[in-house]
């Protein structure tokens, strides 16, 4: 084998095992095929996941700082929610905000305070978007809390709205 063969097998097998490596880390941050079966999910488990399936996020966020100005639009929308582990929940998410909009499946803590889910994220990694810390509460058809997005965050709140045809 010539030295330019070997150099490109080297550089071909490395490639392979990194991308094996990064296939299986997404698959496992993500959960792709892993749910908790919906029979065992308590009641308000299930009525959260009936609620949250085809809707949108819609509201404003304000940033600190900056309270005179006025809250920035928001959208979010929900193709499903999943309970991925015993307290990991997988939102199929299309975030849009700015200039930004990507569809992601989005794995986050959900702690229980009496009947109202929140969303306790604490330094997450969301591939290309970055690291965020956020408290988010759902209650009714409203959604409300806080987000920190590096050195800036502020608040965020809206209404959850059904998504035509879903």
């Amino acid at each position: 084998m010539t030295q330019a063969r070997r150099i490109i097998w080297l550089a071909a097998t490395l490639l392979l095992l990194v991308l094996t490596f990064a296939t299986g880390w997404l698959t496992a941050k993500v959960r792709v095929g892993s749910r908790v079966d919906r029979a065992s999910l308590s009641d308000q488990e299930r009525q959260f996941t009936d609620r949250m399936k085809g809707v949108a996020l819609v509201g404003r966020f304000t940033v600190a700082g900056r309270e005179e100005r006025q809250p920035n639009p928001d959208r979010y929308e929900i193709a499903s929610v999943e309970k991925v582990g015993a307290s990991d929940w997988r939102f199929n998410a299309r975030l849009k905000y700015g200039k930004v909009d990507v569809s992601l499946p989005v794995v986050v803590p959900i702690e229980w305070a009496g009947d109202t889910p929140v969303i306790t994220m604490t330094d997450v990694a969301i591939p290309s978007r970055g690291t965020f810390t956020v408290r988010l509460l759902f209650y009714g058809d409203r959604y409300a809390g806080t987000w920190q997005h590096g050195q800036v965050g502020g608040h965020m709140f809206g209404r959850i709205e059904k998504i035509a045809g879903s």
